[in-house]
């Protein structure tokens, strides 16, 4: 409403037959406005309540979304710590944006500090802390491996007990790499017949380990390595949002995916 009303004053002194550039300054006004207020009351956002904006030459449309009847959006949580594996961050947190899930990156560093140097020397500034994550609750909650990153991951005492908690309420959890034989195996948070990467340091530390890309078992999905990751995305996005839409994100992705 309150973006509705400065759009409103604006408008009410516009002239359409002006110059151009009457047109261009009551456009970026608009705009100027509106991310105003959305910076004022974040919680607009946070909420969904707006779907998107359409801007045009001669007009600025607002197209709210129906929450009632529109897909709830899905949160997802991918803790990262010193020396997790980048790809398999980046294949996590994209493919499940393009689903339309809310994905947050959450730090286990101390301190509060998000600035993680991955397994491969990128760093990445993740959103928030683990201490704030686990104020929240969470749909899905998607590890990435990398060593010794996993070994942080599995000595992380907050992220344990979110995983507990998700494996208690049943809710989605899924680990890929070196993260389901060095967290979820020894947390006694996976069953027999999972997967992880196949090195033998690994596969030892879980009861009868699968040679499988991903593998399903209720609530906790299990992957491989880097090259596995995107299945594994496109697998997670399928158990929150459905077969067919992991099929288009599949195709625009160019990837196989059965």
């Amino acid at each position: 409403m309150l973006f509705s009303s400065l759009l409103l004053s604006s408008s009410s002194s516009y002239n359409c037959q002006q110059k151009p550039i009457r047109s261009y300054l009551f456009m970026t006004l608009s705009l100027f406005s509106f991310r105003s207020i959305l910076a004022l009351h974040p919680s607009l956002t946070r909420h969904n309540t707006f779907k998107f904006i359409q801007f045009s030459s001669s007009t600025t449309k607002l197209h709210s979304t129906n929450r009632d009847t529109e897909t709830i959006m899905k949160k997802v949580l991918v803790p990262i710590a010193q020396d997790s594996e980048e790809i398999e961050t980046a294949c996590i947190t994209d493919t499940l944006t393009r689903f339309g899930a809310h994905v947050v990156v959450a730090s286990i560093q101390p301190h509060g500090n998000l600035v993680c140097k991955m397994s491969r020397g990128l760093k990445i500034m993740a959103d928030i802390s683990i201490e704030d994550a686990a104020k929240e609750e969470w749909d899905l909650i998607a590890l990435p491996g990398g060593m010794p990153g996993a070994t942080y991951l599995r000595d992380c005492k907050i992220l344990i007990d979110l995983l507990k908690q998700q494996q208690n309420k049943g809710k989605f959890y899924g680990a890929i790499c070196a993260s389901p034989s060095v967290v979820l195996a020894h947390h006694h948070l996976v069953e027999e017949g999972a997967t992880c990467y196949p090195a033998d340091n690994l596969r030892n530390q879980m009861k009868h380990p699968r040679d499988t890309d991903v593998v399903v078992q209720g609530n906790v999905i299990t992957s491989q390595g880097p090259g596995t990751s995107l299945i594994f995305a496109l697998k997670l996005g399928e158990l929150l949002y459905g077969k067919s839409h992991a099929d288009k994100i599949a195709q625009a992705l160019l990837v196989k995916y059965n």
